[in-house]
């Protein structure tokens, strides 16, 4: 599993021409799924995420969680974090879960970002074309990479 965490000013997300959420502080997080991810990895990896001290303190130190802060987070399924490129221009998306595996597994990570947070959450539409509004602030953009188990 791959995260990419930005943390934002404001952000929204668009689906199918559909506005289907806005959120002011917080995170967007785009979540790719590899084919070799079991479901053991959800859990962690939402509870890293939703400890991840990325916000500013009353001193401007990075010491604050999204939880500190009751900040929003906006969920964007994003396979193509599992592009290759190795063998040419084109990238292959080989490494990535199947389609419907994959749409499993973004529910249920949305569904324990919910269990674990009683924030703002705003989820994409798997397999959707969206578009996302961000305005990083900082910036700050951090990768979280669970398969080989150095982020949990």
């Amino acid at each position: 599993m791959k995260l990419v965490v930005q943390r934002v000013s404001r952000a929204s997300l668009i689906s199918a021409g559909i506005l289907k959420g806005s959120i002011n502080r917080g995170l967007v997080v785009f979540a790719g799924f590899g084919k070799n991810d079991d479901e053991s990895m959800i859990e962690p990896a939402v509870r890293k995420l939703l400890k991840l001290r990325i916000f500013a303190d009353d001193r401007d130190r990075m010491n604050l969680s999204i939880m500190d802060v009751c900040g929003g987070l906006i969920i964007v399924s994003q396979f193509t974090l599992y592009a290759r490129t190795q063998g040419g221009n084109r990238p292959d998306f080989l490494s990535a879960m199947q389609p419907a595996a994959a749409k499993i597994f973004f529910d249920r990570f949305v569904e324990t970002c919910r269990r674990f947070y009683s924030g703002d959450i705003v989820a994409g539409d798997f397999g959707s074309h969206m578009t996302v509004e961000i305005h990083n602030d900082g910036p700050v953009t951090i990768l979280l990479n669970f398969g080989d188990g150095k982020d949990i």
